[in-house]
Formats: C-alpha cells, sequence, structure tokens
C-alpha cells in the first residue's frame, strides 16, 4: 500500500514538473504566436494522439451524454484560452496558481448540482480561498485587471469541465471525454482565427488573433508543448490510479512551485510579499477542500 503511495507522488510530481514545463513552452511561443493559435497547436496534438490510441483500442462506453460533452469541451477550451493568455502576460507561477483555483470552484459546483458536501473543513478552505484569490490579485477596492479577471474566470472554467466529468465518466471512456475537449479546442480557435481576419479588437486579444506560419524555432516548441502536455496528462492519470485523490491533489500544488522557478529562469519577477501569501493561503485551501 505504501509502495503505491510513493509511486502516485512520484508520478504527480513529475506531471506537475511537465505542466510547469508546457507553461514554459506556451509563453515562449506566445513571444510571436497568439493565445489562441497556442490552444490551436496545443488541442490539434492531442487529437491525433487520441485518436491513435482509439484506433489501437476502440472505445466501450454506453454514450447518450452528447450535449453534457460538448459543454464540458467548450469549459474546458476557455479555461485553457484564458489560461495561455495569462501565461503570456503575467509571471507562469501565478497563471499556474490562478488555474489551480479551480479546486475552489470545483468544490462549490459539486455542492450545489451534485448535491455533494463540502463539510465544515471543506468550507473553512473555501473561505481561505476566495482570501488567497483577493491576495494573489493585489485588489485595492478599486478594480481588478484583465489578467485578474480571466485568472478567475480559468478556474471557474476548469471547475465546469471537472464538474462535468464526474457526471460523463459513467457514460464514456475517458479518452472520449479528453477528446471532447481537444476536439473543441481544436476547432473554435480555427473559426476565431478566420473571425480575427475581418475584425479586430485590442479588448477581445486574449481570443483573437490572426494565424501567423511559425518559424522553425517555434515548430520545436510546438512539438514541445503537445509532449509536455500529453505525458503531463499521462502520469497525472498514472498517479491517481496509484492513491487517493487527496493525496494526489496536494502535491498537485507543487506545480505552482516548480512554475516560479521556471518563470525566474525566464525572467519574471519573484512575486511580491502578498502574492506569496495569496499562493500559500490558496495552495492550503485547496487541500483542506480535497482532503475528505
Amino acid at each position: 500500500m505504501e509502495e503505491n503511495v510513493n509511486k502516485g507522488i512520484k508520478y504527480m510530481l513529475i506531471a506537475s514538473f511537465l505542466f510547469a514545463l508546457m507553461g514554459v513552452a506556451a509563453k515562449e511561443l506566445s513571444n510571436t504566436l497568439s493565445s489562441i493559435e497556442v490552444v490551436f497547436f496545443r488541442n490539434v496534438f492531442g487529437v491525433f494522439f487520441i485518436l491513435f490510441s482509439i484506433y489501437k483500442s476502440p472505445l466501450k462506453q454506453l454514450g447518450g451524454k452528447f450535449w453534457l460533452l460538448i459543454f464540458r469541451g467548450t469549459a474546458g477550451f476557455i479555461a485553457l484560452l484564458f489560461f495561455f493568455y495569462n501565461i503570456a502576460n503575467i509571471p507562469l507561477g501565478e497563471a499556474m496558481t490562478f488555474s489551480k483555483t479551480s479546486t475552489i470552484f470545483t468544490a462549490l459546483l459539486a455542492y450545489f448540482f451534485l448535491k455533494e458536501q463540502i463539510g465544515f473543513k471543506g468550507w473553512i478552505g473555501v473561505f481561505i480561498g476566495f482570501i488567497g484569490i483577493l491576495f494573489i490579485t493585489e485588489f485595492d477596492g478599486s478594480s481588478l485587471e484583465k489578467t485578474d479577471f480571466l485568472g478567475i474566470l480559468s478556474g471557474v472554467g476548469a471547475a465546469l469541465a471537472y464538474t462535468s466529468i464526474r457526471e460523463l465518466r459513467k457514460y464514456y471512456d475517458s479518452r472520449a471525454i479528453v477528446l471532447s475537449f481537444m476536439t473543441v479546442g481544436t476547432i473554435l480557435p480555427l473559426i476565431l482565427m478566420i473571425i480575427s481576419e475581418f475584425y479586430t479588437n485590442p479588448n477581445l486579444d486574449f481570443m483573437l488573433g490572426t494565424f501567423v506560419l511559425p518559424q522553425s524555432k517555434d515548430w520545436i516548441f510546438i512539438v514541445l508543448l503537445g509532449i509536455f502536455s500529453t505525458y503531463a496528462q499521462i502520469f497525472m492519470t498514472k498517479a491517481y490510479s496509484f492513491a487517493k485523490a487527496g493525496i494526489i491533489g496536494t502535491v498537485s500544488y507543487s506545480n505552482i512551485v516548480f512554475s516560479i522557478i521556471l518563470g525566474l529562469f525566464m525572467g519574471d519577477a519573484f512575486p511580491s510579499f502578498i502574492i506569496v501569501l495569496g499562493i500559500i493561503l490558496i495552495v492550503f485551501s485547496g487541500i483542506l477542500v480535497s482532503k475528505k
């Protein structure tokens, strides 16, 4: 039993590091490509990978929840789009922390829509988490930056996707669920890039952007982006198969530490004391919420 837990922790640490490397690749690509194009390349790689997996081992599932499948794909795409926009515009560690607020929002959505109980410690965790969000946005009572709004929405979008998975896994193979996310995340960016050829708006730069033919160096990072994200998913899935979700969920916050360190190598400023405090509170809240 202890050996399985150790394996789970090891696999989650590897997955967390790979997710941080995925962020590095996305940040590097953002120097020449729009966020929407980075999302497109991130997903199109995964579509071919999943289709090959299905070809090798056909799906075995009930089906019957097509629109919920589309909803999961759309919510996941929106979360990823906002996440990649933030990676391009704020320090990597902060962007990763915003994405990890999904634990807080998942608990709330599961409570209201799936009638899952949170418990006293869980509610304390939710409260602490929202205090952490205020700290990481450095909210002073006046206004929030665009990246703050998008960061919070990336957490909400991911939470909607995760909550829908709890219902979808009763009807679909996990690969079909992932494929729905990656297919939507390939088609919608194509549509948005076509729209961007005829319409531009600086305020909507997080979802609009014309297609730019990647340079030779960009192709290297596109391939790395696909490899890092795909293997991160594989190791994360392995981790959850070896140990309890509460343990693995806690270890997954190492992603933030890896991201801060790698971000410093890329030229990010070290987070201020208030932001560090916010990160600590969000990690602590996530542990409290997922512990049960």
